[in-house]
């Protein structure tokens, strides 16, 4: 019988990151399971805490006398699951944070939300009694009694509120009836589905090709040997991977099994959610961060209790607690988005695979742009490669065009079009097919400055420029600081104060101009705020309300739409100037991802890439499609700089609001690494090399200083460990006012 209970105290402090063992009362002996939320007497003066119970023992190796008692349980708390609290210590250790912060990112809902109760009114006298009664309310004039019996002789069943509402009669009435015995008030209750489409949607699924149904055969022959994989679909755009993800999900399904598919971006689901409900019905439900409390912890109680059989979303779906999982699908798997940039900086890749394992669930990634990881993966054995090389279509990839921005600036034309865009776009709209319009960037346009001494205008918190909104507002938005334009340089007081136009609001401005009458829709992060924003503009896209689509890096993830015939990129190489080991890569996923929205129907496509380096491999590469000569020639400099996948990095960001202060911190911790490796690393920093500290790519955020610490190894584990001694050297010497990051083979130079 267990007597104890080791907990995690529900403080993101390091020095409390560790369990405290506390001793089960009687009464509730029996009752508390690994993950329960507890109450718990806390420090000297016993104040009382939440913590999530991580083990339950036998026996303690405090001295029992000095053990205090679990006080009860946490009445709002949501219970995990013993895999979910696994689930939470890989987390821990594998990406740094504190066991409460991981124990709260696999909690996708954070408290018990009460249930939503709906009432109904039952019929329980016969006919001839309610038409008896009824008689004698209109010969009394009470005309509302009489409209409900009336309704109550239509309908045996009745919803309450449509009694009160629709009806208008009043719950006095309804309460008089139900002395006479005439009905019965019910309460039913009902969980919270925020999937809301008409049953019997017509399934659309389509054939599939020979390579499909050959992959469907291959994963279906595993799950039958009970030898459940990990594989990659490298399949180029349009080659029809959902179906093939749709096709092995069923076959899961009808094992009984449950299936999780993840999304890199809220604005996905709506058309994925709509493909799997045509197959699937109700039996879909979806898990991210628009739904409400109530919402989130209804979809995670249906799944408990087997309602649904499929959960669709982004990271956080993928901690949606299904108690017989088959299988998780990753679609766009080289998304960015994937990883957290949160504490703990946790990646959904490998945190999906360390849950396919624990569950003996199947693992399956997509892309037509696969990471470097994954294809690296791939490569080495890891993962079985499967591909995908034609359309589902039968259509062809979309024939495109670079063009050198350079020689269109000395030919005169100042334009953010092209003439080669231009002209393709007006032949668009003469035959009514539809465009979309790609930059990665967002607001009215880039930075603001002086064009007499170039004074750039910049956020007084962060080491930033600011943007131009509407409005003649500048914002800045890493903090949300608004200001004025000012009319006069503050430096030099010239007037010549202008923004760099290329944002996404400019373009959908310049279009109206240049196409009066032109339906053009724009989707940003400033026109999806709100919970449906996403949903309205693909839906009004989709059902050619616009003819152009004009948006940042959302539009071109993994969106269908059959009458796009022509993508044009604006500004291609704008990704290539970051200081990232990483932009080469992000900019080619960018463009071939871009350009692969055209041409998906019947119709061929074409696409237009504008840059100022036509000559850079990621373009050259994107243009032709050719992702197995990117690969190579990428993985080339990886390796001889010491990069993911060829080798392992470990950030470690200090943060701080004073810059001498916070510099000091960050040259311990570098201190403290470069004796961890010098002692018990092979071959010290040779293998192992400690670089930094140095000022972060952004060096002031929300007025907190930051500076970075690296560290290059080609074992993961050996960061890992290098990470852990540095953990122990932060809790016996806690910094004053700092506080520090861990982030592993970070996705962004930090």
């Amino acid at each position: 019988m267990y007597r104890y209970a080791d907990v995690i105290i529900d403080i993101s402090l390091d020095k409390l990151d560790r369990p405290f063992s506390y001793h089960i009362p009687d009464e509730l002996v029996g009752k508390l399971e690994a993950g329960m939320r507890v109450l718990v007497p806390f420090g000297q003066g016993n104040i009382t805490k939440k913590a999530y119970i991580v083990a339950l023992t036998e026996t303690t190796k405090w001295d029992p006398a000095k053990v205090k008692d679990i006080i009860g349980i946490s009445k709002d708390a949501v219970s995990m699951e013993e895999k979910q609290v696994e689930l939470a210590a890989f987390i821990r250790r594998n990406f740094g944070g504190t066991m409460n912060q991981a124990l709260k990112v696999v909690l996708p809902a954070k408290a018990k939300v009460k249930k939503l109760l709906l009432r109904e009114v039952e019929r329980l006298m016969n006919r001839d009694e309610l038409i008896s009664l009824k008689g004698e309310a209109e010969r009394k004039h009470q005309s509302a009694k009489a409209k409900l019996l009336d309704a109550l002789l239509e309908q045996e069943t009745i919803p309450y509120e449509w009694i009160t509402g629709k009806l208008g009669v009043s719950a006095a009435t309804i309460g008089s009836l139900e002395k006479a015995g005439a009905l019965r008030i019910n309460s039913v209750t009902e969980f919270r589905n925020p999937v809301h489409f008409a049953e019997g949607l017509e399934d659309d699924r389509k054939h599939l090709s020979d390579a499909q149904k050959f992959i469907v055969d291959e994963v279906t022959k595993d799950l039958e040997d009970n030898t459940p994989g990990k594989y990659l679909i490298h399949g180029i755009t349009g080659s029809g991977k959902t179906e093939v993800y749709m096709a092995l999900i069923e076959e899961v399904v009808k094992r009984g099994q449950q299936a999780i598919f993840l999304i890199p971006e809220i604005a996905l689901t709506y058309q994925t959610l709509m493909r799997f409900f045509k197959r699937f019905g109700n039996r879909v439900s979806v898990m991210n961060s628009t739904l409400s409390p109530g919402e989130k912890y209804d979809q995670c109680m249906r799944a408990k209790n087997g309602e649904i059989d499929i959960v669709i979303g982004p990271r956080s779906a993928l901690f949606v607690p299904f108690p017989n999982l088959g299988m998780i699908v990753m679609d766009e798997e080289h998304e960015t988005s994937y990883k957290s940039e949160s504490s703990p900086k946790y990646h959904a890749r490998i945190v999906a695979e360390h849950l396919a394992d624990i569950s003996g669930a199947a693992f399956v990634l997509g892309s037509a742009t696969p990471s470097l990881e994954s294809y690296y993966n791939a490569k080495t054995g890891k993962y079985r490669l499967f591909e995908l090389k034609e359309r589902l279509t039968g259509g062809y990839l979309p024939n495109v065009t670079t063009v050198d921005l350079r020689e269109e600036l000395n030919s005169g034309n100042k334009s953010i079009f092209s003439r080669k865009l231009k002209a393709l776009l007006e032949d668009r709209i003469a035959k009514g097919e539809q465009s979309m319009l790609f930059l990665n960037r967002r607001g009215y346009s880039g930075f603001i400055s002086c064009r007499s001494c170039g004074e750039v205008m910049k956020c007084p918190h962060c080491d930033v420029s600011l943007s131009e909104h509407y409005g003649g507002k500048m914002m800045c938005h890493y903090c949300g600081y608004e200001t004025k334009k000012p009319s006069l340089c503050p430096k030099c007081g010239s007037k010549y104060i202008a923004g760099f136009k290329a944002g996404t609001e400019q373009i959908e401005e310049s279009l109206l101009k240049m196409f009066p009458g032109v339906k053009v829709l724009r989707m940003d992060a400033d026109t999806t705020k709100t919970k449906d924003s996403y949903e309205k503009i693909l839906s009004a896209f989709a059902n050619e309300e616009a003819q152009i689509l004009v948006g940042t890096q959302m539009i071109v993830k993994g969106h269908d739409f059959p009458k796009v015939t022509l993508v044009g990129v604006i500004a291609a190489d704008m990704s290539l100037g970051n200081s990232d080991y990483r932009s080469a890569e992000r900019t080619f996923c960018l463009l071939t991802q871009a350009v692969g929205r055209a041409g998906r129907g019947t119709v061929p496509g074409e696409a237009v890439i504008q840059t100022y380096q036509p000559d850079h491999y990621a373009v050259a590469f994107s243009e032709k499609q050719d992702y197995e000569g990117f690969f190579e020639e990428e993985l080339a400099y990886r390796k001889m700089l010491g990069y993911p996948p060829a080798a392992h990095m470990l950030a470690i960001m200090v943060f701080g609001p004073g810059s001498d202060d916070t510099k000091a911190v960050a040259n311990s911790i570098a201190n403290r690494a470069k004796t961890f490796i010098e002692n018990e690393v092979e071959g010290g920093f040779a293998t192992a090399p400690v670089l930094g500290p140095t000022p972060a790519v952004i060096g002031k955020i929300k007025d907190l200083y930051r500076f970075v610490v690296y560290i290059k190894a080609e074992s993961y584990d050996i960061l890992v460990k290098a990470k852990d001694s540095l953990e122990e050297y932060l809790n016996d010497n806690p910094p004053k006012r700092e506080f520090v990051q861990f982030d592993f083979d970070p996705i962004n130079m930090m």
